[in-house]
């Protein structure tokens, strides 16, 4: 079984980030700029001023007690609340943190490996992975070298500093895909298929507005493949998604735009380029066996001791209501381990903690242990996740977290997913019951309402929720409760089963009376919970789920620094036609990224850009573009002795330009995007 020992920390990073709010406050970055710097850290902005919000990255969930320690110690130093968040995609989260503390507060979470880098912004975010991979009966792989793996290819890559919006991976260990690949903008499942070990590829999928279930985009690749299907993948969304209109920039809206057969032909032609480019490149490697069982816990952690496949051994599910623990009991349950001598512990998708390979006779006193520290092991009716929503995200509508704490999954222990507006990240159209909320207008007030779904399971076999009625937050509770006893009084175990056997509107009548408001009843409407005035949505400028404002030309230059990873392995492979190629998309990038710059437009035919360049930037730039573009001519035969002076030419004019746009701009900082380049 594999526990991440991976190092993603670079303390010098930090203190260029030190140096970066340094800078900010002295007024040498504009706020927008600013937002994008500490977005690629990991920081966010909050409700409240003067504090903002650290996502810690946990590849795949897996925590050591040493790592429980560093965020228990970030709380009890800088943070203003004594809480840590874990969140439906095995992330933590510490909220109320003065900008000024967080270089020290990522400091010492790097001293145990720990990174902040690419948690929020423009990026592929935390990756995500089944809650028992390494120890689960049922599945093909431990998944977590292929999730370390992943993670590690891409942190701090080129192509993964500005894209046009975030993307989210998943692994999973078995066909079950505990970790939910239809909703995300790529999963990838273990297989077996004629006889062979490897994965299936899915892409498209995606929660918030206008959810979508993945498609398929590979039935079968071996495992030294996978790096060059999720390359693929990036790079398309990179390519192709939309960066003027943010609202419709992730990926799933390009299965929409080019139908599914089209995007299955765009991703076939990255996938050819990621091949030639990666070919040499180490993938990762993980111990394939055959399955032991058929038992799963579904998508968050078991519910109850679990057997894994390691004889003797179990896994221990520790409830966290809501998701919250406190820095006492992040030391508690550090200290616990170390004393029973363990050192695994997963944060789960369904916001708890799961304690692996711990012997059977170690849980009577793991049990006590954790009792005193005021943690319990889950119980019928709390499966029930919450976004912070209004308590600290600026995007939040209601109060997911105090709505949360009001319900239950009753006997039938429902899956109960709330969260504080549309974007989901309660997940709740993966919910046996889920909610998000927003604001309706009744009888000329704003009320405050929960958009009901139900029947969700994003795993293998399952399928995004069915819509619900919109109801007051103020019915919710009696809504749910209703709509349970309905499910008991039917007889049928599934409510998944049940909820989709009935006619379209059978919730829609269920619940008719309670979405119904008279004029007389406005008033006992009108509050969210914890409120005391009437409901009202804050203008405060709006989230940042959306990442920050791009600077184009930092963004042509990410790209172009990757073309040139790309055509560096090219040449490596004697691939030198291909190469080539990859010089002609770097001067077209930072060519057209140069024109817009400077109030031209973009422009691909290498020519007509030239032509525009001399317009806009007349002399040694445009006469230097010229003569590496003349050169290219009749690269289908290129021989390397040919190409490399064109390759230190395209090279040298990248420098030029660098320089010229950040003279142009002086807020723009291009040492990173420049990729080595600028010293």
């Amino acid at each position: 079984m594999s526990v991440n020992t991976n190092n993603l920390s670079d303390q010098e990073e930090i203190t260029r980030f030190e140096q970066a709010i340094t800078t900010f406050n002295e007024g040498g970055i504009d706020a927008d700029r600013f937002t994008a710097v500490r977005l690629q850290q990991g920081v966010y902005g909050q409700r409240q001023q003067g504090v903002n919000m650290l996502r810690i990255k946990i590849p795949g969930g897996r925590l050591k007690g040493e790592q429980l320690d560093a965020v228990a110690d970030v709380i009890e130093t800088y943070a203003q609340r004594d809480i840590a968040h874990v969140t439906t995609r095995q992330a933590i989260q510490i909220h109320f943190i003065p900008l000024a503390d967080m270089p020290s507060a990522m400091h010492r979470l790097a001293e145990v490996g720990m990174t902040t880098r690419e948690a929020c912004g423009n990026t592929i975010r935390n990756m995500t992975a089944c809650p028992l991979a390494g120890v689960c009966p049922r599945e093909h792989v431990d998944v977590a070298s292929h999730v370390d793996g992943a993670t590690a290819h891409f942190l701090r890559n080129p192509l993964n500093q500005q894209l046009p919006r975030k993307f989210k991976i998943s692994f999973s260990g078995c066909e079950a895909d505990c970790a939910q690949a239809m909703l995300h903008d790529c999963g990838l499942i273990a297989v077996k298929k004629d006889g062979q070990h490897g994965f299936r590829v899915r892409a498209g999928g995606g929660l918030g507005h206008k959810p979508r279930e993945s498609v398929v985009v590979e039935e079968f690749i071996p495992e030294s493949e996978i790096l060059f299907a999720l390359e693929a993948l990036v790079s398309l969304h990179n390519k192709y998604s939309d960066r003027t209109k943010r609202a419709k920039s992730r990926i799933k809206y390009l299965v929409e735009r080019f139908g599914e057969q089209g995007f299955l032909e765009k991703y076939r032609e990255e996938f050819e380029r990621t091949r030639q480019a990666l070919a040499d490149q180490p993938y990762p490697q993980g111990e394939w066996r055959e399955q032991t069982g058929v038992e799963f816990p579904g998508q968050g952690a078991p519910r109850t001791l679990f057997e894994q496949h390691q004889a003797g051994l179990f896994v221990l599910p520790v409830a966290l209501p809501i998701g919250d623990i406190t820095a006492a009991q992040l030391h508690g349950v550090a200290r616990l381990l170390r004393t029973h001598g363990l050192n695994e512990i997963h944060s789960t998708q369904d916001q708890n903690f799961a304690i692996l390979n711990v012997p059977q006779d170690k849980v009577g006193a793991l049990r006590t242990g954790l009792a005193e520290i005021g943690l319990f092991g889950p119980v019928a009716g709390d499966n029930v996740t919450a976004c912070p929503g209004t308590s600290t995200c600026r995007l939040g509508i209601t109060a997911s977290t105090l709505a949360a704490t009001r319900l239950s999954g009753g006997s039938a222990d429902l899956r109960i997913r709330v969260s504080g507006c549309h974007n989901g990240c309660a997940q709740p159209e993966t919910g046996d019951i889920g909610i998000y909320g927003e604001g309706k207008r009744m009888h000329g007030k704003l009320v405050p309402h929960y958009q009901m779904y139900f029947a969700g399971n994003g795993m293998g076999g399952g399928a995004l929720a069915l819509k619900g009625p919109s109801l007051p937050v103020a019915r919710i509770e009696k809504a749910v409760g209703r709509v349970q006893q309905a499910h008991l009084d039917s007889g049928e175990a599934s409510f998944f089963a049940w909820a989709r056997a009935q006619q379209p509107d059978y919730f829609k009548q269920l619940l008719a009376d309670l979405a119904e408001v008279k004029a007389e009843e406005l008033d006992s409407v009108m509050r969210d919970h914890g409120e005391t005035a009437d409901f009202r949505v804050l203008q405060l400028g709006g989230g940042e789920c959306a990442g920050a404002t791009q600077v184009l030309i930092g963004a042509n230059f990410f790209e172009a620094a990757h073309e040139r990873a790309y055509r560096n392995a090219l040449v490596f492979q004697r691939k030198y036609f291909e190469a080539a190629q990859c010089n002609e998309a770097i001067l077209r990038l930072l060519g057209s990224g140069l024109a817009q710059l400077l109030g031209g437009i973009r422009q691909d035919d290498l020519d007509k850009l030239a032509v525009q360049l001399q317009q806009r930037v007349p002399g040694a730039i445009a006469d230097e573009f010229e003569r590496v573009v003349a050169a290219l001519v009749g690269s289908e035969d290129i021989t390397v002795e040919a190409l490399e002076p064109i390759s230190a030419a395209v090279d040298s004019w990248t420098v030029k330009v660098a320089k010229f746009a950040t003279e142009k701009d002086a807020q723009l900082d291009l040492t990173e995007a420049a990729g080595g380049l600028l010293v």
